[in-house]
């Protein structure tokens, strides 16, 4: 009843006539950033970011988890209609989604897409209201040994559980520990890797990184790719809605299934992408014809969307309650919080209880509004998508630069966003993962603080991390999920020898 009062009150906070017109806004733009190839949630909110700095904290969170649910929804459009994935996550989509439209199906199939990315993102905020003020009076019990062994354990998980090689993902993970680690050092007071200048005595503005990375590299590979618009128009009735959703309500199991996968993904660092794949992988196991998968099966669009949605939704239960991020897209919004002055964890719960109730309100709210929305305009959003990238391009990069500029009113961070560009465009062409590299950016300093504090309360003795049940825990598990690729690259030997 506590979490139910309290999430009354996060509506009455959330449908004020101000946030209520921003959740609008955000909804757009999301959509937009998702149906435009090149951009995502992750990348919009970080360039719309600045916008936010003159709001109230409440509203601006608000708009920016909008963003993210309309990302969400319309990386669906280019999916099913021109089958170029809005997003990674819906590369899953594609492969029935495409074909259905093909077929004369496309209001079908958008409306699968769309209604199960609603019913996934609804059951993970469910899942955030009603489990995130448990989590959180838990980590209320957490001192700074138990806190580095969450930090470790959300590091290892990266490196345990991504699709991409450990090599890879390790590397790109230690660059983002040591640009977190440049500027003055807050235990000692000394400089590192400054090298004299002035310009990096604060180290490297997260949102700047983030802009670079996503925005600038990514448009960067889009326009080396050469990417042209072609596919099918579309509107849909009112009629095609309705007899969608008579459909989908044989496919509880689907959805059931989809939305645990997608939920467990989330909050472990796995990923809206590979749940989608996953829980594409397991619908097409547990169907009755296999054969008709890639041929235009709805099953097949309402697996990896449910999952999608579901995962990068709850990826924001870790982040809310113990400040670390589930996802890259929450791990801008974590930036974003802490430039409103606000730190995530379990004191948000008991200091701004308006914030997070209302926080979590508006995720009700943005969710069935986006589905609203994206419902009905459709036809416009399609139609945006045969303008010529030649000149979509271009106004991203200008936005990039103008939302890098405005963090600090400095052509440095300007210079320094395109830097990260370029890396973003390296990392992207040598296939190395940029999650890993954010995850360290932003969460570097506070597992380096809480490392150091615990060494300073046992007086350097490390057995401070098997002190007591929980922590060791921690530690065991964070230590299983690093050395798992090493253990089963040994057994894959082994079965070779043999």
């Amino acid at each position: 009843m506590e979490e139910i009062n309290s999430l009354m009150h996060g509506f009455s906070v959330a449908l004020t006539l101000p946030n209520i017109g921003f959740m609008l806004i955000g909804i757009f733009l999301g959509v937009l950033i998702g149906v435009l190839p090149g951009l995502g949630g992750a990348n919009g909110v970080a360039i719309l970011l600045p916008l936010t700095f003159t709001m109230p904290p409440t509203s601006a969170i608000i708009m920016l988890s909008c963003i993210y649910w309309g990302a969400l929804f319309g990386g669906a459009i280019t999916s099913i209609l021109f089958n170029i994935p809005g997003e990674p996550w819906s590369v899953a989509t594609t492969f029935d989604g495409y074909p259905m439209a093909q077929k004369g199906r496309a209001g079908q199939a958008l409306t699968a897409a769309f209604t199960s990315s609603f019913v996934g993102a609804l059951f993970a905020v469910l899942l955030i209201t009603f489990l995130s003020p448990l989590v959180a009076k838990f980590a209320l019990q957490f001192g700074p040994a138990e806190f580095f062994g969450v930090y470790l354990l959300t590091f290892c998980a990266f490196i345990g559980m991504s699709k991409e090689p450990p090599v890879k993902t390790l590397a790109s993970m230690m660059l983002g520990f040591a640009l977190a680690a440049v500027g003055l050092d807050t235990v000692t007071g000394t400089l590192r890797m400054t090298f004299g200048s002035t310009e990096l005595l604060n180290g490297f503005d997260f949102l700047t990184a983030v802009i670079g990375l996503f925005g600038i590299g990514e448009i960067l590979l889009t326009m080396e790719e050469g990417l042209a618009f072609k596919g099918k128009s579309a509107a849909i009735k009112f009629s095609v809605v309705l007899e969608t959703w008579k459909e989908l309500l044989h496919h509880g199991k689907t959805f059931v299934r989809s939305t645990i996968i997608g939920c467990w993904m989330g909050i472990t660092p796995g990923g809206a992408t590979p749940a989608s794949f996953m829980a594409y992988g397991m619908a097409r196991r547990s169907a009755k014809n296999k054969d008709a998968f890639g041929k235009g099966e709805i099953e097949g669009v309402i697996a990896p969307e449910t999952a999608a949605h579901a995962a990068g939704t709850s990826a924001l239960l870790p982040m809310l309650t113990l400040g670390i991020p589930g996802s890259p897209t929450a791990a801008v919004l974590l930036g974003g919080l802490l430039i409103w002055g606000l730190q995530p964890g379990p004191m948000l719960f008991v200091e701004q209880k308006d914030f997070v109730w209302g926080l979590i309100a508006s995720m009700y709210l943005g969710n069935l509004v986006g589905l609203f929305v994206v419902l009905t305009t459709v036809p416009w959003w399609a139609a945006i998508l045969r303008i010529p990238f030649t000149i979509i391009g271009p106004i991203i990069i200008v936005i990039c630069a103008v939302g890098a500029y405005t963090v600090n009113n400095a052509m440095i961070d300007v210079v320094l966003m395109l830097v990260f560009g370029l890396l973003g465009y390296l990392f992207k062409k040598l296939e190395y993962p940029l999650a890993p590299l954010v995850l360290a950016l932003v969460l570097g300093k506070s597992a380096e603080s809480s490392f150091r504090q615990a060494m300073l309360l046992s007086d350097g003795s490390v057995s401070i991390f098997w002190s007591n049940a929980l922590v060791t825990t921690l530690v065991v598990l964070a230590l299983g999920l690093l050395f798992s690729p090493a253990v089963a690259w040994l057994r894959h030997r082994g079965k070779e020898a043999h």
